[in-house]
């Protein structure tokens, strides 16, 4: 191995001080993909305001407030793993965080830990293209992520690399879905599912998620020196 990538590999900076791999470093990998994991089976039920299409003929009718209030609110159940998958970058860094997400797709071949299931015929589902984003999304935002950086450049990051998850994820679904000969109309649902009001929120908690994983690096950083 040149000395160049064994410098490499020794690498884990933060202000340009740089930790070493050690057990620590080792067991906070583990820790990260274990965080993956459980936000992959964790849903957050959130209440928005929801405005159908047949809101005039709905309003005319003779309803109380409480059925005119909740017609208009939806629930909607949210799985927080990409938020997770970017507070690991910014907890751990680049290196680390790929690290951490490749860890995640190998233990997936052999376990069911992926949404639906696990083992190499997961390469056929639908939604795999959103795991297989993880890695170049983590790649660009990591590379930005690097240095000081403000709130600004937390919410380009955030937004950046969150669709080019749902882009890429997208992308991958219609490949697949094209090998499969798949109905538009179906493929259409599952876009709209994965890829719909998902990425608002996606963005939303992938900011807090970069933001407190930044603040927590400095306090993992002094811990490992």
């Amino acid at each position: 191995m040149s000395k160049r990538v064994q410098k490499e590999l020794n690498s884990f900076k933060y202000k340009g001080e740089p930790i070493r791999i050690t057990l620590g470093t080792l067991i906070m990998t583990g820790v990260c993909v274990l965080l993956i994991i459980v936000a992959t089976f964790t849903q957050i039920t959130i209440h928005h305001p929801y405005i159908p299409m047949n809101t005039l003929d709905y309003l005319s009718q003779d309803l109380t407030d409480y059925e005119i209030l909740h017609h208009f609110i939806k629930k909607y159940q949210y799985i927080p793993q990409i938020p997770t998958v970017f507070f690991v970058l910014a907890l751990m860094g680049r290196k680390f965080g790929i690290l951490s997400i490749l860890c995640y797709i190998i233990l997936g071949f052999f376990f069911p830990i992926f949404a639906l299931g696990g083992g190499i015929s997961y390469l056929s589902e639908y939604g795999f293209g959103y795991i297989l984003a993880f890695i170049p999304a983590v790649f660009f935002a990591g590379t930005l992520l690097k240095g000081k950086v403000d709130l600004l450049r937390i919410i380009m990051i955030s937004a950046l690399g969150v669709l080019a998850i749902h882009i890429l994820g997208i992308l991958y679904m219609l490949f697949v879905s094209t090998l499969r000969h798949a109905p538009m109309d179906m493929v259409a649902s599952w876009i709209y599912t994965q890829s719909g009001v998902q990425i608002i929120y996606d963005i939303f908690f992938t900011f807090i998620a970069i933001y407190l994983g930044k603040q927590m690096r400095k306090i993992l950083w002094i811990v490992m020196c």
